[in-house]
């Protein structure tokens, strides 16, 4: 077990109170390596104009602004008004917020795998399809009393079937371009099942559209009401790869409205409202300098260590945008995850 690390720059990040009152439900929504400079600075106008991108005027007039509040405000409309009034959102290194990964692969796998255990796995180094043999935060959440049978998540890429080992069937993990299949299934599943056959792949046949598993993810919240949910989307980091940063951006803006979509469901439904915490982050960071690098991360890319957390809901203090904080990790968030429903994993907690 790592030791307890007290976080003096934050003050307690739940109100335990209202945990206790409520029957808490968590939703955690991962965007697949987001940069926190765009998060926290808005679109790059080096990149804009730029061999990165083929529509500069039109990616200049849509998402810039001299006014860095006003053009991440552009980029990421729900983070800077919703999240940024009524949450916290950490890690801006302009303003001495820190958050990082431990593992020093600084890839998908090895990142989701330290998020979802709360633990650094020096074995797990690379993409490959292979099960992950550690507990996971999800699968540990299922067998609690009262949260059986009430676990999920929906990934665009596939790998998450073995990230999180869907080999145990004993929660919901649809990941990939993968058929949902439930009993008793309403006809806007099926229907969205075949679509995702019939989409187009931007990157490969194994890696679902983010728009197709948000509304499967949502869905599933309609009509089987999860206490604990995780999303994962992915094409952020698909285009990052392919060295567009106009479809980078353009996703980046996307993820945030389907993030804004399903925060106003969850705000109008009875099961939900006011009982709800949503918590998003990513995976890893990517490169900044030299200027290629944005497209990349690993071992040997400086930045891709560096990530950021944002959370709101009926749990959460509204602090907004969190300056001058020791820097914490991606490991720790199991353990909050866990907190925020009442439960605890003995783990470090985010928040403090």
């Amino acid at each position: 077990m790592m030791p307890k690390k007290i976080l003096l720059s934050f003050l307690m990040f739940f109100h335990f109170a209202a945990i206790a009152q409520t029957e808490s439900k968590v939703i955690l929504v991962t965007i697949d390596g987001l940069r926190w400079q765009e998060l926290f600075r808005g679109a790059d106008s080096s990149l804009i104009y730029s061999r990165y991108n083929n529509q500069k005027d039109y990616l200049f007039k849509k998402f810039w602004h001299k006014d860095v509040h006003k053009r991440r405000a552009l980029l990421m409309p729900f983070m800077w008004s919703e999240i940024a009034k009524n949450g916290q959102i950490i890690g801006n290194r302009d303003l001495k917020s820190y958050v990082a990964v431990s593992n020093p692969s600084k890839i998908s796998y090895p990142g989701y795998a330290e998020l979802f255990s709360g633990f650094v796995d020096s074995n797990i180094t690379n993409n490959n399809r292979v099960y992950n043999k550690n507990p996971n935060v999800l699968r540990w959440i299922n067998q609690q009393e009262d949260f059986k049978g009430k676990v999920a998540s929906f990934s665009s890429w596939d790998v998450f079937n073995y990230i999180l080992d869907d080999s145990a069937q004993d929660f919901i993990i649809n990941a990939g371009v993968e058929d949902l299949k439930l009993p008793d299934m309403d006809e806007s599943f099926k229907a969205l099942n075949e679509m995702q056959h019939l989409a187009p792949p931007f990157i490969s046949d194994k890696v679902r559209l983010d728009v197709i598993t948000y509304q499967l993810a949502k869905q599933y919240v309609k009509f089987y009401k999860p206490k604990f949910l995780h999303i994962g989307f992915d094409e952020t980091d698909d285009m990052a790869h392919a060295a567009d940063y106009k479809f980078y951006i353009e996703q980046t803006r996307k993820s945030d409205d389907m993030i804004a979509d399903l925060w106003n469901y969850l705000q109008n439904d009875d099961f939900y409202k006011n009982q709800t915490t949503l918590v998003i982050t990513t995976d890893h960071g990517r490169g900044e300098k030299p200027f290629g690098n944005w497209t990349s991360h690993g071992k040997s890319i400086s930045g891709s260590e560096q990530v950021w957390i944002a959370a709101i809901g009926s749990s959460i203090s509204a602090k907004g945008e969190v300056k001058n904080t020791e820097e914490i990790f991606t490991r720790q968030i199991a353990g909050t995850l866990a907190k925020l429903l009442g439960l605890n994993l003995n783990k470090d907690y985010v928040f403090k």
